[in-house]
């Protein structure tokens, strides 16, 4: 039995484009949303915040919730590894900076870069949610994320 990773996701849109993370590894040229795992004595948002500025360079608005995957090792012939995960991806605005390279890049991170939306087919993105993308794009429902600390206290 593992433990469940959870993995907080920055999905920024704009001008019907996406801002995606390149990598370039013994699998080739790929893309992945600003992503992390969360650390301990970090809530799911501030971990969305501090992983698009260190994978992106930007600070982020973190929106609600867009979409969530799990990738489950054991169904799915351990092809990605053998660690199960959560990534529960938020509908992000930049509210400063200018995408960028950051200064101590990810392992094997080459660039961080827009890629349009109708071009998503011309890449490879992991986890491979391009349909899924395309589908929120246009029809955007969410789900709001309820944070303890935000609620009406009993008295």
């Amino acid at each position: 039995m593992h433990h469940i990773r959870v993995r907080a996701c920055a999905l920024i849109i704009e001008n019907d484009s996406i801002l995606l993370v390149e990598f370039n590894d013994e699998h080739g040229v790929h893309y992945n949303l600003p992503a992390g795992g969360a650390e301990p004595g970090e809530s799911i948002v501030e971990a969305v915040k501090r992983e698009a500025r260190e994978e992106a360079n930007i600070d982020v608005e973190v929106g609600p919730l867009a979409f969530v995957y799990e990738y489950a090792p054991h169904l799915n012939a351990y092809n990605h590894g053998t660690g199960h995960s959560l990534s529960l991806m938020f509908d992000c605005r930049i509210s400063s900076g200018s995408p960028a390279l950051p200064a101590k890049p990810d392992h094997n991170q080459t660039n961080v870069k827009w890629v349009q939306i109708d071009k998503l087919d011309d890449i490879v993105l992991y986890p491979n949610i391009k349909d899924h993308i395309r589908d929120y794009v246009n029809n955007k429902r969410n789900i709001e994320i309820i944070e303890e600390f935000k609620l009406k206290q009993y008295k």
